[in-house]
């Protein structure tokens, strides 16, 4: 693959084009510089929200198209628009919320986009300290259902949060089916689960399907760019695929494999697949 035949760049971002200190590197950004000098376009695929996302990266960061919320919302990042966006009807929040209340979890359900980086949540435990945390650093965003006694009429997302132990997240998985059930990695403790509800086929790779065909790009000319289980869709669309050295020890085989986020993965990432057809 080399610089005229590689069209788009999907990259995660959490972990992935930002180092532990959650910055870009001076050898990534060059790298974002030089693909959209050879008019690669650039997409950040992220579980952030949009207001999240720009809590991160400035407004004239060179990127071209924003996939946020694991695929939920689609932004054209050169002028703002919305370019696509999914949600969650009552009646489906209704069975979402029931179910995993049957079952004690801790979750957040989500307004509906752009306005997802406020949620309605509902506390089933008492010791869930990455629960608390998140709750606390969206504090002005959040809302207990117990002071209101219902949750949003149309939601972006569901989150359950659960601690470090994947039989809990198969077996919660078991009982939501027909939604779209994505697995992150906290990215406050590094160690909870968080099982993110969608409706069905919303996901990294069908955000990054549909922006290919609004675009016209051939899949065969993309690369992707991950570190984490809700990179996985993606990693499955793209054509050449890389897992970051600090991802899941069990998605390496997978994958083509990279350095970690702090020794410049996504920038000799892009340098592998250029150099490599």
């Amino acid at each position: 693959m080399n610089s005229t035949s590689l069209s788009a760049v999907f990259t995660d971002l959490d972990g992935t084009l930002l180092n532990s200190a959650r910055k870009v590197s001076e050898a990534n950004l060059a790298c974002l510089q030089l693909l959209g000098q050879q008019e690669t376009v650039r997409v950040i695929a992220t579980g952030r929200s949009w207001y999240s996302f720009r809590q991160v990266i400035a407004s004239d960061f060179p990127a071209d198209f924003l996939i946020f919320s694991s695929g939920a919302g689609i932004v054209d990042l050169r002028n703002g628009k919305l370019l696509k966006k999914a949600s969650l009807s009552a009646p489906e929040i209704g069975d979402i919320t029931a179910s995993l209340e049957s079952q004690k979890a801790d979750f957040m359900v989500h307004h509906p986009i752009p306005e997802n980086h406020r949620f309605t949540y509902r506390r089933n435990s008492s010791n869930n300290t990455d629960f608390n945390r998140r709750i606390d650093l969206y504090k002005e965003f959040a809302c207990n259902v117990e002071s209101t006694g219902n949750y949003p009429k149309e939601a972006t997302q569901v989150i359950a949060i659960l601690t470090d132990n994947p039989d809990r997240f198969t077996a919660l998985k078991s009982t939501l089916n027909g939604f779209q059930i994505t697995r992150a990695t906290s990215p406050l403790d590094h160690s909870s689960i968080w099982l993110e509800i969608y409706p069905q086929n919303v996901h990294k790779g069908s955000a990054a399907s549909w922006l290919c065909q609004h675009l016209q790009i051939d899949p065969n000319t993309t690369i992707g760019i991950g570190n984490d289980y809700n990179d996985i869709e993606l990693l499955e669309f793209t054509s050449r695929s890389y897992m970051l050295a600090n991802g899941p020890r069990e998605l390496h085989a997978h994958y083509l494999n990279s350095s970690s986020n702090d020794e410049n993965g996504f920038s000799n990432s892009v340098r592998h697949a250029l150099a490599n057809t």
